[in-house]
This record gives structure tokens, sequence and C-alpha cells, in this order.
């Protein structure tokens, strides 16, 4: 996320940020050598390299400055255009994006000085393919506080800059208000946990979350929330979920899977009542949650129980087994196909099919071909979100909320949370939005309505 720290007069360039830099030595346009990020330089090459076959040439003026340099560059030109110019171009030492080396002013070469603005239009034009931003842009001085510098632009990766330049956005607005629902499907052999920091840092941003674990063994639809979205990770986790999972019978593990280590085993009987057995479990009943898991006891995760090997008596949680079929079965082997309820653990499931048969099984393969609405059709490899070949799906398209654009006179209401008078005849959840930007989500209660999730 380094790509995207925020440097700017309210945010301080940290001491601790000099460990992460990785500064080469190039020239200037005026051959002097100067100090820049590597990635920012082999990303500039690219671009200066693509802006040749539409004859504008471009070279780096200045990148990386030291809290002295910038210093010693204040009061030079404090001297030279005074205070008004100082403020509005010159950042404070400490609290300049230059002390990154993310950031370039840029040079035109061989371009008439009337020229210049609508020359610097067609560079800005091919930034964000090659993971730049425009980071001053017109009309967002009131958000960076700086005028508009055609010549400054800011490394921070391909698929933020993309976003950003797409939406209009200034860093701060991507960093703070920007929110988005991936589609994912996840491989076999990482974690949920490994999904979400690899989506951080290919967004650069902190906050993002998934809803609803799969285990390294697991792979198929995982849906990951970013920024503000963040917000309805619960909402998607609790939707139905849509498995194919496949079992070795014969075998007993502790962790009820292949991952974990074999603890028993047993001969399979030449016939095994298969389908009927699996068709009674149609049904609501009371599982008990596994003891690899992350359910807490006492403000301990049960997994953390098991690998100190200290007992503790395991919950059971109601669960709905909405749809269950065979799909194949083999003397050691069978697959099934299953629609449950949230908070349903499949390796459990399978490990009560298999007592319901007096036989021991575990599972050896788990896909999930759906959540909720979302198909693993409709999902990314984290190497399509990688090469920017992704979808980004908005927080009122995952959601089945009616949508309301309010007037004014509730703006004020609705942005510091107030209850305010079903008149609109909701009876869950709506998304409020003013000018396209959603404002919050409110709920039902009673002839009211209550903020459920303030956006603001």
């Amino acid at each position: 996320m380094y790509k995207t720290i925020l440097i700017n007069k309210n945010n301080k360039f940290k001491e601790s940020y000099n460990k992460r830099l990785d500064l080469i030595e190039v020239k200037n346009y005026q051959d002097n050598n100067i100090l820049i990020d590597k990635e920012t330089y082999e990303h500039f090459k690219e671009l200066r390299k693509e802006l040749l076959n539409y004859n504008i040439k471009i070279a780096i003026d200045d990148s990386y400055r030291s809290i002295e340099h910038q210093l010693e560059l204040k009061n030079k030109l404090l001297e030279t255009y005074g205070e008004e110019y100082v403020n509005n171009f010159v950042a404070e030492p400490s609290y300049s994006e230059h002390h990154t080396g993310l950031a370039i002013d840029l040079e035109l070469i061989d371009v008439e000085d009337d020229l210049k603005e609508e020359t610097y239009k067609e560079v800005h034009k091919f930034l964000a393919k090659h993971g730049f931003i425009l980071r001053y842009p017109k009309n967002k001085e009131d958000i960076t506080r700086y005028a508009y510098e055609p010549w400054h632009i800011r490394y921070v990766g391909v698929v933020p800059a993309t976003i950003i330049s797409n939406n209009n956005l200034t860093l701060e607005e991507y960093l703070n208000d920007f929110s988005g629902v991936l589609y994912i499907n996840k491989p076999i052999g990482v974690t949920s946990f490994d999904i979400v920091n690899e989506i951080s840092k290919i967004f650069g941003i902190k906050k993002v979350g998934h809803t609803g674990t799969l285990d390294p063994i697991a792979e198929g639809v995982l849906i990951v929330c970013l920024g503000k979205a963040t917000k309805i990770v619960e909402l998607l986790t609790a939707k139905d979920k849509e498995y194919v999972a496949g079992v070795l019978l014969g075998i007993k593990t502790d962790t009820f899977d292949l991952d974990g280590k074999v603890i028993d085993n047993m001969p399979i009987p030449d016939k095994l009542p298969l389908e009927e057995t699996i068709d009674s479990f149609k049904k609501t009943y009371l599982q008990q949650v596994p003891i690899y898991s992350a359910i807490k006891i006492n403000g301990k995760k049960l997994y953390e129980y098991a690998r100190n090997n200290i007992e503790v008596e395991l919950p059971k949680k109601e669960v709905t087994i909405k749809e269950i079929e065979l799909l194949s079965s083999e003397k050691t082997t069978f697959m099934f196909k299953t629609l449950v309820s949230k908070g349903t653990y499949i390796r459990s499931l399978i490990n009560d099919i298999c007592t319901s048969m007096n036989v021991f099984g575990t599972m050896s393969m788990l896909k999930r071909t759906k959540q909720g609405k979302v198909s693993i059709e409709d999902t990314n490899t984290i190497e399509d979100i990688k090469n920017n070949k992704y979808t980004l799906h908005s927080i009122e398209e995952v959601l089945d909320y009616q949508v309301i654009e309010i007037e004014e006179e509730l703006l004020k209401k609705i942005s510091n949370g107030v209850k305010i008078k079903n008149t609109f005849n909701i009876k869950d959840k709506v998304i409020f939005k003013y000018h396209h930007k959603i404002l919050g989500i409110y709920e039902k209660d009673n002839d009211m309505l209550k903020v459920w999730k303030n956006f603001i």
C-alpha cells in the first residue's frame, strides 16, 4: 500500500517510511543526477515510450527530495515568487509527496509555451494506463489544497490509477470515500485472509474484508468488500451458499478434511445407504461446530484450544440444508452438491453424513459455486485483477434494496443518522443517496426509518 501513501498538508511523511524507499539515480532533463523510486521510473519509461508514438517528448524535472532539499526549495521560491505562490504550489518540508520518490514533475521537450497546456492534457490521457495520476487536478483545489499542476504526476499503480481516472477522483477521495465489491474465484492453497491481503496491496487501500471464510483446501466464490463497502460485509455473509464437495471414505482427521492429521481409520462397508442418507440431510438441525474453526469460546478461538490440546465443549448452531444431492460415488469416494444457510460447516456436514452410515469420512475437496446471487461464472481471478481486467460492483448492485435519491431537505437528517418517517413504504432496508453518493442505509423501525449504517 506504500504506492498510495497519502502525503498532503494534513498528512506528514514519517521517517519510518524511509526504509520502504527503493531509490535509484537517474538523469533529469538538464542532465543532473536525481533520485526516483525504482518502480515509478520503470513505469515512467513506458509512459515516455508510448507518448513518442504521438510525437510528445517528456522528461523528468524532479522527483525525490529530502526534507532538507524541500526546505531549501521553499525558501528559494518564497524569495522569488512570494508567500501566495508558495502556499498554492509548494509543500512544507515533511509534507511533500516528493519525499516518497513516487511523484514526478514533468518537463515537456520542444513544446512552445502557448501549446503546453494542450500538450499536458494529451499526456494526462495516458497516465492511468501506466499507473500514474494527475495529483493536483483542476476544480479539486478544495480537496487537495493545492492549485492545478499539470506537470505533477504521481505513481500509485495501474488498478488504483484507473479507478481514480475513470471516476474523476483525487487520491484523497479514493482513499477516504472509495467503495466496491469484488467477486473472486479463490484458488486452492491460500487462505481467505491471503486474498484480502493481496487485494489490499493491489488496490492500495487498508479497508478490505471478505464475506464467508474459505479454508486453504477450498476454492470458489469469495466476495470481497473494499473501502466503505466493508460496512455491508455482514449482509453478504448472511446469504445462502452453494457447494460441491468431495469425500474420502475410511479415514478420520482432526480437522474433518485432508489438511488435517489422520486420527483413525476403518474398513469401508461393501454397501452404504449413501443416496438415502444424503437425502435425509435436507433439513434444519443443530450442527456441532468443528474444533478447528474460528468460533470464539470465552474470548479464545476454538482452533487455539485444539492446538494447545485443551478440551472444550463444542457449541452447536442451527443450520439448514436447503438442497442436497449425490453427484457421483465410487468405492472409496463420493461427491455431492448442496445449498446451505449461513454458518453451515461442510466439513461437519460430511462428518455427520458419514457418522449416520457408521463409516469414517473426511472432506477431500470443496468448491463454493454460489453465494447469494453470485455464481462462480461471475467471478474474477487474482490474475485478472492484477491485469486490470475485472468487474468492480457497487454497493447498490450487490444489495437487493430500494435506492432512493433524496431531496436536499432530507440531506442533513440522513447525513446525521436522524430517524425519519417511513413515507417511502420501506419493508426492510433502503439505500439513501444524494447526488449519486451513498449517505447511508436505513431500516424499518415500526412506522419510522432508523439508520443501519452511515456512510458519511
